[in-house]
Formats: C-alpha cells, structure tokens, sequence
C-alpha cells in the first residue's frame, strides 16, 4: 500500500490539510529540534529514497498501465491490460466512451449513478427538515 506522507502538525491544524486536499502538500521539516527531522521512531515517516516503488511499478494503479481517454479515437487505443481514465467530458460522451471500450478494462474515475428512489427519498427528507 502506498503510505501518505504528510506534513508535520497536519492533523493538529486544519488549515494544513485536515479535509482539505490541496493543503496536504509535503513539507520538509526544517526546525532544530524537530522530531520529525530527526526521524524519531514514534513520529510520521518522512519521505526518503527507500520508499520508491520498483521500476516496473511506477505510474501504474492496480498493477494496471493507466490510459487517459478524452474522446473515441482514443479508444482504439487501449489495450485489455489498461485501466482507463476517462477525461473531464459530458455525460453523453461518456456513455459513448463506455460503450465502446472492451467489457474487461476497468474504468478508474466510474461516476456512480443514484436511482430515482435515492433522488427521491433525499428529496422528502429535506422537505421534511424545512418544516421543523
């Protein structure tokens, strides 16, 4: 599994990423005592040239080669042994591109679809909360 560096006092403060994606960049620790730079042994890892991943795994996800899909001249692209990204698109174009591709290469970024039951049920409850 992959870890997750992250930066020092990063689940003290929200401010530096505490559900919030973009704020989690890595800094290196800098400070003269600090126990993090220091690599003490109950403190986050920090990252170091022993956590890189073999040659022949890096840039995959699921052992998969991954293949950014924009449109369906890319599709004849793909091979079996690819997973798939689809790119920023409509969902017209989307379910076009899902039709095309082979049934056994997986698609990384599926949006899931909610029924009209869940749509619904969602609805009533809101109803519901604006009445009290």
């Amino acid at each position: 599994m992959k870890k997750k560096f992250v930066r020092r006092c990063a689940r003290r403060h929200s401010k530096l990423g505490k559900g919030r994606r973009k704020k989690q960049k890595w800094r290196k620790p800098k400070g003269r005592d600090n126990k993090m730079r220091e690599k003490v042994k109950s403190r986050p890892p920090v990252v170091s040239v022993g956590y890189r991943k073999a040659k022949d795994e890096r840039g995959k996800i699921n052992g998969k080669n991954v293949v950014r899909v924009e449109n369906l001249k890319d599709v004849e692209k793909v091979k079996k042994e690819d997973a798939v990204i689809i790119a920023k698109v409509g969902r017209k174009k989307r379910e076009e591109i899902e039709k095309k591709l082979p049934k056994d290469v997986e698609i990384l970024n599926k949006k899931k679809e909610k029924s009209k039951a869940e749509k619904e049920n969602k609805s009533q409850g809101n109803k519901e909360e604006n009445k009290k």
